[in-house]
């Protein structure tokens, strides 16, 4: 017979996919310790006794990757390890019904805005004059911020709306108190994200207010850096480039999916935009904002994609020159229009074009790299690792791009500014020194 545990419950968190995710567990922590509920994230003492798996369902990877999670704590409830093992987020607002059929040892599963009934399951209470607050899972001098939830377009290949919903902007004062009390709590930097962020405001404002959210955030004192991401290309508001320029706190960074550059394959995906328009707004940004990093991400092995198409989409990128770029291959969601096509890529394929078109990439960030080499750059002190200090420029954004690795013998301050001259630049990394900037 199982008897009563005397000690308090400590509930572990892990977060799977986006940092959209991620935010969600940040607000999820932060209602648990309101409510005198000890929670950690991604606990490596393993001395907890409940978790919570906040899953994600984008693309097959990530299903693959959140079901062996899941299949992981169970085995430890099994065993005896774990009182309550509950799972959250987009795999489980897709895909509940199935799960609860073939995971049944699961406590409970919730979908992407079931956040009062999770706290229900700790006899918690949803505090509503804690919107905003959350307890960081990012190191304290850096935080990512939701603008909005859900997505209003219709790309082919995408699963999103189905689990996030049409979407819904946050109000611009609640965005400016987040943002103050995150500067409170040491952050300096914080990235914008949303499913879209060019929609913000269209919802609660009738207009695309992003311009206007920027220019407030940035009246925030000691925020250093605001950094966008997941802009999309078609009808961008070219205004918030103006602010960037503007505003010294706003980084020279847009990250902008483009997923593809064949006509046909944008078409197919349902982009609502064509290549030569997208070289037409790459211009255009760069004429607003001289030296802007762009970041793109595109998709490989969509159905119906031909070796023209893949010739094209590296042709696209030797001419634009990206700085950074990202590369999914195709996933078959079901639920998505594309899901009607014939997935005719075989899988080998898509990851053979993936490699292909990042190798044209390589080449591109090499040489752009070694155009750093001797410029001196304000750069972020991120972490130290191996006994050398890694940081960002403003055109880095945290895991997913350049990290300037800086040798120092002198105790550099973790979360702080320095200026760093490179001296050696690789493919994806840079190398620098510490200098007084002159």
């Amino acid at each position: 017979m199982k008897t009563k545990k005397l000690h308090k419950d400590k509930v572990n968190i892990i977060t799977l996919g986006c940092s959209k995710n991620m935010v969600d567990s940040e607000v999820l922590s932060g209602q648990l310790k309101a409510n005198d509920i000890d929670v950690v994230h991604e606990n490596k003492k393993l001395d907890h006794n409940i978790v919570v798996v906040n899953t994600c369902g984008f693309i097959d990877k990530a299903k693959e990757e959140s079901i062996n999670t899941i299949l992981d704590q169970v085995e430890l409830k099994r065993r005896g390890k774990l009182d309550k093992v509950y799972v959250t987020g987009c795999l489980s607002e897709r895909y509940k019904n199935n799960l609860e059929a073939e995971i049944p040892e699961v406590d409970a599963y919730f979908g992407t805005m079931e956040l009062p009934l999770i706290l229900k399951q700790f006899e918690a209470d949803y505090k509503t004059e804690l919107v905003g607050e959350r307890l960081l899972a990012t190191p304290q001098h850096y935080a990512y911020m939701k603008i909005s939830e859900g997505c209003n377009r219709t790309c082919s290949f995408c699963a999103i709306p189905l689990m996030r919903g049409q979407h819904i902007s946050k109000p611009i004062e609640e965005l400016v108190k987040e943002a103050e009390g995150l500067v409170k709590k040491g952050v300096k930097e914080v990235m914008l994200i949303a499913q879209e962020l060019t929609y913000y405001g269209l919802d609660i404002y009738k207009k695309r207010m992003l311009g206007d959210l920027m220019q407030r955030l940035a009246d925030v004192k000691g925020l250093e850096w605001i950094r966008l991401h997941y802009a999309y290309p078609s009808k961008f508001p070219l205004e918030v480039l103006d602010v960037m320029r503007e505003r010294e706190n706003i980084c020279n960074y847009l990250d902008m999916p483009l997923q593809h550059a064949a006509n046909n394959m944008l078409k197919a995906m349902k982009r609502q935009i064509t290549r030569e328009e997208m070289e037409e707004l790459t211009v255009a940004i760069r004429e607003k904002v001289p030296g802007i990093c762009l970041r793109t991400t595109l998709i490989a092995g969509f159905p119906g994609e031909t070796e023209d198409d893949v010739e094209e989409l590296k042709g696209f990128l030797q001419r634009q020159r990206f700085d950074r770029v990202g590369i999914f291959t195709y996933s078959h969601e079901e639920g998505t229009s594309a899901h009607d096509l014939a997935d005719d890529v075989p899988t080998e394929e898509k990851e053979r074009r993936a490699q292909e078109i990042m190798e044209v990439q390589q080449e591109i960030s090499f040489e752009l790299n070694q155009e750093k080499v001797g410029k001196v750059f304000k750069t972020l002190i991120d972490k130290k690792e191996a006994g050398r200090y890694l940081g960002r420029t403003e055109f880095d954004s945290v895991e997913v791009d350049n990290e300037v690795v800086i040798h120092s013998a002198k105790k550099l301050p973790i979360g702080e500014f320095v200026n760093v001259k490179i001296t050696k630049a690789y493919d994806y990394d840079l190398e620098g020194e510490v200098v007084n900037k002159e």
